[in-house]
């Protein structure tokens, strides 16, 4: 049996080349934000985002919520797969980012399927859950600052439906989660998020190592 393939600059373009559906809209987006400082480092990925419209699909999601907006790529995929009465929520520490993703969202036809929120996401967490209750989301992605990882994903699971998924980004962090010099908050931060995540016995999880390190968690049942 195989075990996890490295991944050549050949093989990526080839997995590219057979499975990634990414138009004009999604592809100028990503152009544009490419043209941003860090914008590439800090975009999620088109196969990342393909995979997360498939995510919103596969769970039935109406009630998305998202931690962390940047320029609205990973928010436009998912609010496209969102059946016609679903809702997205997305939430940013400023309105730079989706001022930006605005014209992207309207010219794809899912502005009016977008709430976007402005503000401390603490904040905002605390907002939603005394708006909405427990349980009203189907499916959380995390993509976020660091250090606020843990909150943001404990607070998600008071958000989320038994049975729903949080999705949380950047979970090998460039590699740095391995390394033993690299000591900064932010990497310390994920390698604690991920040692907690595993012994979590609230949710079922797995770490898949694509992108940056995606890892899924489903809220298993009371």
């Amino acid at each position: 049996m195989a075990e996890q393939l490295a991944v050549s600059d050949t093989l990526h373009a080839y997995v590219r080349g057979v499975s990634l559906r990414e138009d004009p809209i999604l592809a100028g987006l990503r152009a544009f934000t490419a043209q941003l400082p860090a914008g590439t480092a800090m975009q999620v990925s088109a196969e990342e985002g393909q995979l997360l419209a498939l995510l919103v699909r596969l769970t039935g999601a109406a009630n998305v919520l998202e931690i962390g907006t940047f320029t609205g790529y990973s928010t436009l995929c998912m609010a496209r797969a969102l059946p016609g009465h679903g809702r997205l929520t997305t939430c940013d520490i400023t309105d730079r980012w989706p001022g930006i993703a605005a014209g992207y969202w309207r010219e794809a036809g899912v502005e009016d399927r977008i709430e976007s929120r402005i503000g401390d996401a603490r904040e905002t967490l605390d907002a939603l859950l005394a708006e909405h209750g427990a349980g009203h989301f189907d499916l959380v992605f995390i993509d976020a600052d660091k250090a606020g990882y843990l909150h943001y994903y404990e607070k998600s699971l008071e958000l989320l439906r038994p049975g729903g998924l949080v999705v949380v980004d950047n979970t090998l962090f460039f590699g740095r989660v391995v390394d033993p010099e690299a000591q900064d908050a932010d990497t310390v931060a994920i390698r604690e998020f991920n040692t907690f995540l595993r012994d979590d016995e609230r949710v079922d999880v797995s770490l898949l190592p694509m992108a940056d390190g995606i890892t899924l968690a489903r809220k298993r049942s009371a």
